[in-house]
């Protein structure tokens, strides 16, 4: 009983560390018109604090995950989160906004640290009791893109924008307090790599070798890849083509964190009675029906109810392929998990910022540049673990697995 509590009790720990990336960057959003007439500049100089703080966790991710490998998951992730705390501190007390987008380019380093949280899972688990502790991780992290931006507006109905980062701060604190006192160290130094820059860059160089590895990190990065274009398509798609009201978008983007909520959920109970594969093939299956919908609606302007079911099938697909092919990935690369895991973080991201800017290439009332996208996604994920991982016999589904 008390190794069952011990077992949630982690997986939360290790969720809030991955939900203060939300947090971060969603958080202050609301706050945008405030800023711009605090600092007396435009909307578009505010909004590079958010590129800012993007760039820091995609160099962070790297620069994290290495150094875990090298000294440990608990000492890194102690000092990125007092980082973080005087920098979400320093954020709030900023005099101009120079010196706030470097602040939230620092904020967003020290954030890239929850990687190492995925880190933590593979040291603790493998196989399929990996693929169910992922999946309960998931469940609970997902809660938090629904929560920040309604925290920060709720924090800025009393208080001025100053009043998020205080608040990130104080997150910030509680983190550093819970990982002295209560996280333990989950890679043993005889399990450690060489405290050697090459050996570290070395690493990254293997693991963009691995075909095996890098099948599933592809997978899994052109379809998060896809979320980014859905994420930056759907508000325009929504409010300005279909006319829905920001109350109404707000509901239907809820609805994202839910279905994703639910998905992590099935592949945590049908791991153990299914083969990891065949949940794989089903995700990458649903996706890819989900998208040619898409691209048909689209085409056809169809009613908005017949384009958010495709839409939604789509998140579907990436909670269950997300798991699923975090654990396939990460199986034979315990001794480099960090590594491992920064990779499985920032390749998302990097194609995350090329599709994102696509979206709107049309202007704001069409949306064939999403549909076109999320196909494109959906094609590249399924091509990739093909090619990568099944060509030459690996995970080639079995009469078994279907």
């Amino acid at each position: 009983m008390r190794a069952n509590a011990n077992h949630y009790r982690l997986a939360l720990m290790l969720a809030m560390f991955s939900g203060l990336g939300p947090f971060t960057f969603d958080m202050y959003l609301p706050s945008f018109p405030q800023m711009v007439k605090f600092f007396g500049t435009s909307a578009s100089t505010v909004q590079i604090s958010l590129t800012a703080c993007l760039l820091g966790l995609a160099l962070g991710q790297i620069t994290m995950g290495a150094l875990s490998d090298v000294y440990g998951r608990r000492k890194p992730l102690i000092i990125a989160m007092v980082m973080y705390c005087l920098s979400s501190l320093a954020c709030a007390l900023a005099p101009h906004i120079g010196l706030f987008i470097a602040l939230r380019f620092i904020q967003g380093f020290a954030v890239s640290a929850g990687t190492i949280a995925s880190a933590i899972a593979r040291d603790r688990y493998n196989g399929i009791e990996l693929t169910k502790f992922f999946s309960l991780i998931s469940v609970m992290s997902s809660v938090a893109p629904l929560l920040a931006p309604l925290a920060g507006s709720a924090v800025i109905s009393f208080t001025r924008w100053e009043g998020v980062f205080y608040v990130l701060a104080i997150l910030g604190f509680i983190l550093s307090i819970t990982t002295t006192w209560r996280l333990q160290e989950s890679l043993p130094k005889d399990k450690r790599i060489r405290g050697d820059i090459r050996q570290m860059f070395g690493n990254f160089k293997t693991l963009l070798s691995n075909r095996r590895f890098m099948g599933y990190v592809l997978a899994q990065g052109f379809m998060l890849g896809g979320v980014f274009a859905y994420v930056a398509g759907t508000p325009f798609v929504y409010q300005k083509i279909y006319g829905v009201s920001p109350q109404v978008f707000s509901l239907l983007f809820a609805l994202n964190g839910i279905v994703l909520i639910t998905s992590s959920q099935v592949v945590r109970k049908l791991a153990g009675r299914m083969p990891e594969h065949r949940i794989l093939h089903f995700g990458l299956g649903l996706s890819f029906a989900a998208t040619v919908t898409v691209l048909i609606v689209v085409f056809a302007h169809g009613p908005l109810f017949a384009l958010v079911v495709p839409l939604v099938c789509y998140v579907a697909a990436m909670g269950t392929i997300g798991p699923v092919s975090f654990t396939l990935a990460m199986e034979s690369q315990g001794h480099i998990a960090g590594s491992a895991s920064a990779l499985l973080g920032v390749i998302p991201f990097l194609l995350g910022c090329i599709s994102s800017p696509l979206v709107g290439i049309a202007g704001e009332y069409s949306a064939v540049p999403l549909g076109v996208i999320l196909l494109t996604a959906s094609l590249l994920a399924i091509g990739s673990y093909t090619l990568l991982s099944v060509r030459r016999g690996i995970d080639v589904p079995t009469a078994e697995s279907m």
